[in-house]
């Protein structure tokens, strides 16, 4: 088991995952893609469900 990201490495992860699918001056890189998705689907994140 890959050990847990901090949410700062989470969200820097998540924005390159988003820059690499959306803007259209990054090369686009499957592996890079695969593997991010990867390393964020594997850590654990608390949800709080909130009622209005």
């Amino acid at each position: 088991m890959s050990p847990m990201l901090s949410e700062r490495e989470r969200e820097s992860k998540l924005a390159e995952l988003d820059r690499l699918l959306n803007d259209p001056e990054t090369h686009m890189d499957p592996h890079r893609v695969w593997a991010l998705l990867a390393e964020v689907s594997t850590t654990r994140q608390t949800t709080t469900i909130r009622q209005a």
